[in-house]
């Protein structure tokens, strides 16, 4: 047993299952040994960064991690914006890098680089393997490192001689820590604040907005009064039907100072503070009111349901809440293709257990809201703030919840970050559907504009945010790599195609003309 294969075993005894892979010539060795070990599932993506975001989204359904495989430093860098959005979401995630031999790093070969460095700027841990016999115990740190609260990615370089020379065999994975108890001053402080007669808001992330989370903050909600919240980007929210309806911090600065303007009291669970995405002329950072005292009460590393069972306590919560009924929306009879019609269909279309990948941006930014009352479903979200997620997301969520229909949410100008993982989709026959809201332009970035106070733009300005000279053809662009698609420039039109591809298997792409 080489070092790689030693690596894999180790890998694959410790859980992780999948690994998604872009290799070079320094991870031969490694490649050789996913054919040799049963129990590891591959998928070949076409760019670094596809691998990376597809980790990501099946860290985020999966609750474990899985493996890249990425060809030295070079791969990594293309590999970065993504694992910023991994990082962000806490998601688990074991890289592996190659590098080259031990022994020929001086000689400062063309493809010579410092990986480390490049790969502390997302991980929360990080080695270089020195041996062949210790790379399956590396490999096992790797592990208990990813899955450490709140989880996070853990890169392991592998210079290729610690890869072909004998390996030490399988190592076990060390003792994965509890997440910490929040501590008890916490609690009493947060049960203060909800008794202060002041308005309050408890603004949850992390655990805290999964189904469990949800329902206690709701009981605790009902009993003081205080108000629930999402942060704005969240890696994955369980709602729909049947769970606790729960607005975010909306995205454009001015509206979320207006959200959290009422607040005195705001208690994070699980959520980080709420600052704006960007520093605007004339408007603060931090967009909580002046007044306003902020306190934690269980951080993400924390152990939050247990928590706010505790706070529940403390306030005297009911041990039961009726939730409201939320109707489920019904679809448009008439009207424009426009954003207000499109969450309709979205939320009366939706199917029970479907995973929704969004990285819609300008034009989702109602769909959310729109969807409360949908069948019960999964939601994932651009979680950093480097677009190109939405596509990669979407396949990595698809691998891993392969019995549930996926729907990716997706900007045609970040779409074109990483479409090469359609050809992915089509490659593992994954059940995606990708709505692409096609109204050629980084639309977004028009407002922000005039947020940022950049008035009267030019024809220069202006062209460097459009994207219809020429316009992309996503329906082509989709068929060459494998994927059926549709283009829809009706209301009526969308409706139909949407329930064509929702009722087949396999991957389909709708171009959505805005």
């Amino acid at each position: 047993m080489n070092g790689a294969e030693s690596l894999v075993r180790t890998l694959v005894a410790g859980g992780v299952e999948v690994c998604f892979t872009n290799p070079g010539t320094s991870e031969m060795h490694f490649v050789a040994a996913l054919d040799r070990v049963e129990g590891m599932a591959c998928a070949l993506f076409l760019f670094e960064g596809g691998a990376t975001g597809a980790a990501d989204g099946y860290a985020r359904m999966a609750d474990k991690p899985a493996s890249t495989l990425l060809h030295l430093g070079p791969g990594l860098a293309n590999g970065l914006a993504n694992l910023h959005n991994a990082r962000r979401a806490r998601s688990m995630m074991v890289n592996i890098v190659g590098e080259h031999a031990t022994y020929h790093r001086q000689y400062d070969a063309p493809l010579t680089s410092d990986i480390e460095a490049l790969a502390g700027t997302v991980s929360a841990w990080t080695r270089t393997g020195t041996s062949a016999a210790e790379i399956g115990r590396d490999g096992a740190a790797a592990i208990a490192a990813a899955r450490t609260a709140p989880g996070g990615i853990a890169t392991l370089i592998l210079p290729a001689d610690t890869a072909w020379e004998p390996g030490g065999g399988i190592a076990p994975v060390p003792a994965i820590p509890e997440r910490a108890r929040a501590a008890d001053d916490a609690v009493r402080q947060a049960a203060e604040a909800l008794a202060s007669g002041e308005p309050a808001l408890l603004f949850l992330g992390d655990r805290a907005v999964r189904g469990e989370g949800k329902r206690i903050a709701a009981r605790i909600a009902a009993k003081t009064g205080a108000k629930l919240m999402a942060m704005q980007a969240n890696a994955r929210i369980d709602r729909g039907a049947g769970s606790v309806p729960i607005e975010r911090l909306p995205y454009p600065i001015d509206q979320a100072i207006a959200a959290l303007a009422p607040y005195r009291r705001v208690i994070l669970v699980g959520a980080t503070r709420p600052v704006g995405f960007f520093a605007y002329p004339g408007k603060p950072s931090v967009l909580t009111h002046e007044e306003a005292e902020t306190l934690t009460l269980a951080t993400p590393e924390e152990d939050q349901i247990e928590a706010l069972e505790r706070l529940a306590e403390a306030v005297g919560a009911p041990a039961e809440l009726a939730l409201p009924a939320v109707p489920r929306p019904t679809l448009p009879g008439s009207g424009r293709l426009e954003d207000d019609a499109i969450g309709q269909v979205l939320g009366a279309l939706i199917p029970e257990g479907a995973v929704i990948c969004d990285e819609s941006l300008t034009t989702g930014r109602n769909f959310f809201a729109a969807t409360h009352g949908a069948a019960p479903h999964s939601w994932l979200q651009l979680s950093g703030g480097s677009i190109g997620v939405g596509i990669p997301l979407a396949t990595g969520a698809a691998l891993a919840a392969r019995d549930r229909k996926v729907v990716n949410l997706q900007a045609d100008g970040s779409a074109l970050y990483t479409a090469q993982a359609l050809w992915t989709q089509a490659r593992e026959r994954l059940d995606v559907v990708t709505l692409i809201w096609s109204n050629r332009a980084y639309a977004i970035l028009r407002g922000e504009l005039a947020n940022v106070g950049a008035l009267n733009p030019g024809p220069k300005a202006l062209g460097m945010l459009t994207l219809d000279d020429p316009p992309v053809d996503w329906v082509s662009l989709a068929r060459g790599y494998g994927v059926e698609a549709r283009r829809v420039e009706t209301l009526a039109a969308f409706i139909d195609v949407f329930r064509h591809a929702l009722a087949q298997r396999g991957p389909f792409l709708i171009e959505v003309a805005l």
